[in-house]
Parts: structure tokens; C-alpha cells; sequence
């Protein structure tokens, strides 16, 4: 986007421990290491607050040539938080590779089954991390250490670091790690403490503020398609086939659009951000019928939190704060059974490849991102930066601060190209819901 639609400019700055004084052990040409700022444009599709386009100066992600830290005396920690993701072990190698191979740091611990592993009466054990250790885990979906979900102390966090003698922490994680990040990062100032606090952000569903794609979503969107077209092949199996995919997507309907773009096999797309009907004008149901009529089979994609203004609404939450969702594939199952029944025989395929597409290794191109971001991570560590996320934005890798990233959850915007393209494959523009109210003809 060209500077004139953007002349508001904002400076996003970085905390540091303190001045960096030390010079760095890598072996580059010193242009290399004179990271600097980099001036990004960005819209709505990035941060909703923003009405206009504005010009925000970032901090590049690189190595630095003076340091904070002194390497052959520094440890660090890493922790996995939340539920799994595709790229979780690449970026824990990456990390542990770095701090190696590049600064030769003396210990790299890993700290087992999330934020637990810091409180001493769930007796985890911590991990000593090397690169012999992991050295195939890209292999393996999942994580080395485990994770766990749910809050712990901040206080009882920082007081096992200071027994480690941690100096930095990595926390790879979703939107409720990155508020724990930021909460550890609070006692460490309250203390007058030099521990850096690194943040990789993690989401299978691409919900993360600011972060226009998270690790591991390539490698979802690549399962995703998978199961769509098992879905496709089912439905053509049999008269009036309907093959239904539940797929990830609590508040954000990432996967299941870009999804269905990877294939353009499926007729309806249903995500949380376009509250669909069910019966009536504008109905799925009724849609669904004309589908049959025509052409005898039908692919539905659902992300797992669309239609639950149709359900009975849950007051429970997950250990992770999260409210605990209706199950939207069963209500489709149930509602296309109950309105086909005595109009024409239909046969639902339901299918539901969730823990199958987080649990996957990486794919390369993840791989290659993981790797980036491991390696970023360790940079800013070493030079002093901390309470901040690595991030890639338009091809940039960037720093970006902790209360950028949990000021709330990204969403597809259905005004979008890339929304509009999914209403342009599917043909389901005339379903109620799909646009906002003041787009509508």
C-alpha cells in the first residue's frame, strides 16, 4: 500500500534489561548485524482497532552486534504451553540449535508439561537440552516436553527460575500463554530482575493479533485438504451424498477458508464471523436441498465455533479460560437428517480430522518458519530485548510487544478478498450471513 494512505506513523517499542555492551560471537559481515527499523503499512485485516491504514516503525528481528547477555554464561529455559501444533518440535530445535552452534550458551533446559513444570509439587522434571537431543525430533509431531493447559502462579514461575538460574525464558504458545508470558514478565520487574522473556506465538487457528500467520497452519491447511477431499469422494459414493468436515476454529474461521480454496471442492463454508441461518430465506438448509436437486451430492466445511448463536449457549470454560463450545457438527448432522426426512434419502459422511491435523509433523515450508523464528527468538534474547513476540509480517521478520499480541484474538474479516473468493468458489453468497448487513444489495 503506498505511503499516502498511510501518513499516521507510530514507533512500536521494545523492552530491553539494559544496555547491550557485549560483542557478539557471530562471525558476519558487521552490515549483517546492523539490524535496524523497518516501516510496515497496515490494515484492518491486522489489527481490527485500526479504522485507517497506518505506518508502524517495527523492530527488525536479527542478530545485533553488541549483546546483553554474555553467552558462555548464560541459560535459558523453553516451555511449550496449550494444545498442540504442527511445528512445535522444529521450533524448539531452532532454539536449541542457536543457542548452541551460534553463542555457545552453556545450558538450554527444557521445562516439562507446560507452566506446571515450574511448580514443584507436580514434580516435573526439567530436561536437559542439547543438540544430540534434538536432533530428529522434526520428525515427530507434537512436542518434546508436553504441554498443559491452564494458569500458574507468576510468582511461583519466577521464584524456579531464579532457583535455575534462568536468564532467558522462550514460551511458545497460544494467546493465553503469551498473557502468562506477560504476567511472568510483570513479577520479573516488580523484582528488579534481568530475565528475559521471549514469546513464539502459536495457533493452529491463526488467531493471534498482529500475526498475520502463525507456525503450523500451513501444515494444517495441508491436513485440512486432506479431509475435504475424503469428504468429496464420500458424497459421490452415494445418491444425495453429503460429506460434513468439522474442522478447527474456535473464533476464527482461517482454516476452513483457506481450506476450501486449496481444494474448491466444498459448497458451503461456515465459519464463526458469518453467523449462518439454518431454515428459512437465506437458509443453509434450503440451499443444501437446491445443491441435491441439481447435482446429487454436497461438501460442507464447518470451523468448530460457527452456529453457536443456533445452539444452547455454555457458561463452562476449559482449563485455559476458553468458553467450552457446542458441538456445531453434531447440530448439522442432526438438522440435515431431521429436515430430509420424508423429502428425499440423503446419507451424511461426517467427518472430524481434528487431533489428527494438529498432531502431524511440520511440512517444509513450516519447517523453514520454525526455524526462522527459533533462530530470531535467540537473537533478541541475546541482545536484551524481552516481553515481545517474533513474528513475520509482509515477509518481515519483526519484534513486536506482548500487550500488542493478547489485546485480543484476529478474525477473518468477511469484507475480505480472501472471503470473498471463498463465496465466489463455493457459491453460497446468498446464504443470510455471509456478508455484513450494510454490503447487502
Amino acid at each position: 500500500m503506498t505511503s499516502e494512505y498511510c501518513l499516521t506513523v507510530r514507533d512500536v517499542p521494545i523492552a530491553t534489561l539494559g544496555p547491550a555492551k557485549i560483542p557478539s560471537p557471530l562471525m558476519y559481515d558487521k552490515g549483517m548485524l546492523d539490524t535496524g527499523k523497518v516501516l510496515l503499512c497496515l490494515t484492518h485485516e491486522y489489527d481490527e482497532d485500526l479504522q485507517k491504514p497506518q505506518s508502524f516503525f517495527f523492530e527488525e528481528a536479527g542478530p545485533r552486534r553488541e549483546l546483553y547477555f554474555d553467552p558462555g554464561k548464560t541459560k535459558c529455559a523453553i516451555v511449550t504451553c496449550g494444545g498442540l501444533c504442527p511445528g512445535l518440535n522444529d521450533v524448539i530445535r531452532a532454539i536449541v540449535l542457536e543457542a548452541y552452534h551460534a553463542y555457545h550458551t552453556p545450558s538450554v533446559l527444557g521445562i516439562r508439561y507446560g507452566l506446571e513444570g515450574f511448580i514443584p509439587s507436580y514434580r516435573h522434571n526439567v530436561m536437559e537440552l542439547t543438540p544430540a537431543s534434538v536432533e530428529h525430533i522434526y520428525q515427530f509431531g507434537g512436542t518434546l516436553l508436553g504441554s498443559s493447559r491452564g494458569p500458574q502462579d507468576p510468582a511461583e514461575i519466577v521464584d524456579a527460575l531464579e532457583r535455575l538460574n534462568v536468564s532467558v525464558l522462550f514460551v511458545i504458545g497460544g494467546d493465553g500463554s503469551m498473557k502468562a508470558a506477560s504476567a511472568i514478565a510483570k513479577e520479573i520487574r516488580l523484582r528488579n530482575l534481568r530475565i528475559s522473556i521471549i514469546g513464539i506465538p502459536k495457533t493452529i487457528d491463526n488467531d493471534i493479533n498482529f500475526v498475520p500467520q502463525s507456525f503450523g497452519f500451513d501444515t494444517a491447511v495441508d491436513k485440512a485438504t486432506e479431509a475435504i477431499g475424503c469428504a468429496h469422494v464420500e458424497s459421490l459414493g452415494t445418491p444425495n451424498g453429503i460429506g460434513l468436515v468439522k474442522l478447527m476454529g474456535r473464533e476464527s474461521g482461517f482454516i476452513a477458508a483457506q481450506a476450501a480454496l486449496a481444494l474448491r471442492e466444498a459448497n458451503f463454508v461456515l465459519i464463526p464471523e458469518a453467523p449462518f441461518q439454518l431454515h428459512g430465506e437465506g437458509g443453509l438448509l434450503p440451499a443444501l436441498e437446491r445443491r441435491l436437486k441439481e447435482r446429487a451430492h454436497a461438501v460442507i466445511i464447518a470451523a468448530e465455533g460457527a452456529g453457536q448463536h443456533l445452539l444452547q449457549k455454555c457458561e463452562a470454560r476449559d482449563a485455559s479460560g476458553n468458553p467450552v463450545l457446542a458441538d456445531v457438527g453434531a447440530l448439522l448432522k442432526n438438522s440435515i437428517s431431521e429436515y430430509f426426512r420424508g423429502k428425499m434419502p440423503v446419507s451424511v459422511k461426517y467427518i472430524d480430522p481434528s487431533y489428527i491435523i494438529r498432531s502431524v509433523p511440520a511440512n517444509a515450508n513450516d519447517r523453514v518458519y520454525c526455524g526462522f523464528l527459533g533462530q530470531h527468538a535467540v537473537h533478541a534474547a541475546m541482545a536484551g530485548r524481552t516481553e515481545m513476540v517474533v513474528a513475520k509480517i509482509m515477509d518481515h521478520y519483526v519484534h513486536i510487544p506482548l500487550e500488542q499480541v493478547t489485546k485480543k484474538r484476529r478474525k477473518l474479516n468477511i469484507r475480505s478478498s480472501l472471503w470473498r473468493a471463498v463465496l465466489e468458489s463455493t457459491g453460497q453468497g446468498g446464504l443470510a450471513g455471509m456478508l455484513p448487513d450494510d454490503d447487502k444489495a
